[in-house]
């Protein structure tokens, strides 16, 4: 090997010091406007005031180098220059052209900019699919630069393990995380599954140079996991990470120099527990466990593909699925045995450790795990920080799941649980949405867009630091299972587009002007089926950079632009 990973960790020092250093900028430099700096994962940031989420900039070299555009996962690429809701109909904009891949795309496609490979500077597209490959595409040409497997020698991708979720393999589900500053060339995070040819499952954390595709010292990293507790799967007083019973759906995150991993279960495939887990970037080795719980079962991580969440003071956001949840609580507030199935989570990092710092747990929680009612089927948004009448600054973040509720928590001061109500938590809407959420919001200039299963998008605007409880505009179509993700392109706060695909067959990406929702273009309005790209791919979120589209599809991702 030319280098190793204790030489690639020592070299990293000196990255992570810039990082950190970049990071503090963020919090010095910040104006109620805006601001520039380079915070975490090698890409630029904007707009986030202090305590609020980085949002991914695409100034000059545009970079999306995670889940939903940021780690607040606002689905906001603020720096869009080229389609303008003048330019993005049906005449103008549409399909140019389909990357074929080796398998079902089920992450969101990552893109850098001006990146320099085999001598020349390209713009690149990052697809993973479930056979367990990763490719990079010229994003301009289409052109395939490289492809590379991460199975093992005599390995296959898992089956389905007998589950609808994730079928008819599963290899590389979640959205990747890429980090350009780090590596010789800049690396590419990347979880996949598989079966040797003995039968035994593996996950493993791969770190892959962005220009090659090859596996760097140190890389792959197998996982395996213990933590104290009795629950499900449990030996000796420690509950054991199987990895044949799940799967790492939610996006990765990459923050401070750790990447995070949150894991579902398969369906509801027992024995299985809740669990997240850090691992240092550098070396690639773990450096933290939680099991959330570990005195339980169930719980899982899964948000439907949706990405751990945080904020810029290191904490981490997730919705938690159905499982269980300890009704006495302790002297603090918290489940006596440590378990919080079904819950709206803040997780603290600090001192390098994965702790449950604050929760919210609805009032009928147990009811709503016994009946697969959860939270745990849609992404959480952390919301940049926002100021009431009063001049109060406000830390919220936002979720809904299958109860068709939208929670809106103070990321101070949660609310935690009550048996009688919901009287402790910031904000509480029902009845906005008509069905559930297997999805997750985005938000663009003060409104969050959601679209739930069998509804219309819906914008709900923010004042006064409140989330409206009725929509001001809503799609005139609606979203069969699972809903929609939106993602968001603009630059700055103005040409704004909201967009959204539909799983149909064949599928729809729509694009629609951010505040009335009404309609500017969708792939079914050419002739001829011009734009049309195949059947729908269940919990894909579409990517939009530096005027292209692309949307994952079961056999590739479908790219969308400006007509030549």
């Amino acid at each position: 090997m030319a280098e190793s990973r204790l030489t690639a960790h020592a070299n990293a020092i000196g990255r992570n010091v810039h990082r950190a250093s970049a990071w503090l900028c963020c919090f010095f430099l910040l104006s109620a406007t805006s601001f520039m700096s380079t915070c975490g994962g090698g890409s630029k940031a904007a707009s986030a005031p202090s305590g609020g989420s980085p949002v991914t900039s695409a100034s000059p070299g545009v970079d999306i180098v995670t889940y939903h555009d940021d780690m607040g996962r606002t689905g906001l690429n603020p720096n869009e220059t080229t389609l303008t809701p003048a330019n993005v109909n049906s005449s103008q904009f549409g399909l140019i052209r389909t990357l074929a891949v080796d398998g079902k795309v089920d992450g969101e496609p990552l893109y850098l900019s001006n990146l320099s490979m085999a001598g020349q500077t390209q713009n690149v597209v990052f697809v993973v699919t479930e056979h367990d490959s990763v490719y990079a595409f010229n994003a301009g040409t289409g052109a395939q630069l490289w492809k590379t497997s991460i199975l093992d020698q005599n390995e296959n991708p898992s089956g389905d393990q007998g589950c609808y979720q994730i079928t008819p393999e599963i290899g590389i589900t979640s959205t990747p995380v890429i980090d350009r500053n780090a590596g010789p060339h800049g690396e590419m995070f990347v979880v996949g599954m598989s079966q040797d040819a003995s039968g035994a499952y593996h996950q493993r954390l791969h770190a892959l140079d962005v220009t090659t595709g090859a596996d760097l010292a140190g890389s792959p990293a197998e996982v395996s996991a213990s933590y104290p507790g009795a629950g499900a799967n449990s030996s000796g007083g420690n509950v054991i990470f199987d990895p044949g019973q799940y799967a790492e759906r939610a996006g990765l995150l990459l923050m401070n120099g750790a990447i995070y991993l949150g894991w579902t279960s398969h369906c509801d495939g027992q024995p299985y527990t809740g669990w997240l887990m850090a691992y240092s970037e550098s070396a690639l080795t773990q450096t933290a466990v939680l099991n959330l719980t570990p005195n339980g079962s169930e719980g899982s991580i899964w948000m439907s593909g949706s990405g751990l969440a945080a904020d810029s003071s290191g904490n981490l956001y997730f919705l938690d699925a159905n499982g269980t949840f300890d009704t006495t609580l302790n002297g603090s507030g918290f489940p006596s045995n440590g378990d919080f199935g079904n819950g709206f989570i803040k997780v603290s990092t600090s001192g390098g450790t994965l702790a449950v710092a604050d929760f919210f747990e609805p009032y009928n929680t147990v009811a709503e795990s016994d009946a697969d009612e959860d939270l745990g089927s849609g992404g959480a948004l952390v919301l940049p920080d926002l100021t009431d009448a009063s001049g109060n600054i406000h830390h919220l973040a936002v979720g809904a799941g299958k109860d068709s509720t939208i929670y809106v928590v103070n990321r101070d001061s949660m609310g935690k649980f009550n048996s009688q109500n919901n009287n402790a938590i910031y904000q509480q809407i029902g009845a906005a949405i008509s069905g559930g959420v297997w999805s997750m919001p985005a938000y663009f200039n003060n409104t969050v867009y959601y679209g739930a299963v069998g509804d219309a998008l819906k914008a709900f605007p923010i004042a006064n630091a409140q989330l409206a409880t009725t929509p001001s505009a809503q799609s005139a179509n609606t979203f069969a299972f699972p809903g929609t993700t939106p993602s968001v392109s603009a630059n700055g706060t103005t040409n704004g587009i909201v967009w959204a695909v539909e799983n149909s067959s064949p599928a729809v990406l729509h694009a629609y002007d951010p505040v009335t929702l009404k309609e500017l273009y969708n792939s079914n309005q050419a002739a001829g089926g011009r734009d049309q790209f195949g059947d729908g791919n269940k919990f894909i979120t579409p990517l939009v950079v530096n005027g292209k589209v692309f949307v994952g599809t079961p056999s590739g991702v479908a790219e969308f632009g400006l007509l030549p």
